[in-house]
């Protein structure tokens, strides 16, 4: 298993929006070969610190998700959010591989 997390840091007025926008998300990587799960986590002291955490069966389609028109696409439209305080976070990425269970 791959595990891939993005982290973001807002403004915490600005956290309950930024959820909505993930609760509404396309749900497209949903249908992505090797696919396991999404989880929109939020840091329990800080508010503000929302992780994106997604499972993958392997590294290989995370990378082949990662390289496709659809991924592209829906980052472009990030960068378009109307609030342009959301618009221009950059998230830390860590990836990780799943050594023992």
């Amino acid at each position: 298993m791959y595990i891939v997390d993005s982290t973001v840091i807002v403004p915490a007025h600005k956290a309950e929006e930024l959820i909505a926008i993930y609760r509404n998300r396309s749900r497209s990587v949903d249908n992505a070969q090797g696919f396991l799960s999404f989880q929109l986590l939020q840091n329990d002291k800080r508010s503000g610190e929302l992780t994106v955490h997604m499972e993958w069966e392997s590294k290989e389609h995370y990378l082949a998700w990662a390289r496709s028109d659809e991924f592209k696409r829906i980052h472009e439209l990030e960068k378009n959010y109307p609030d342009q305080e959301l618009a221009g976070i950059v998230p830390k990425v860590s990836k990780y591989k799943v050594v023992a269970e």
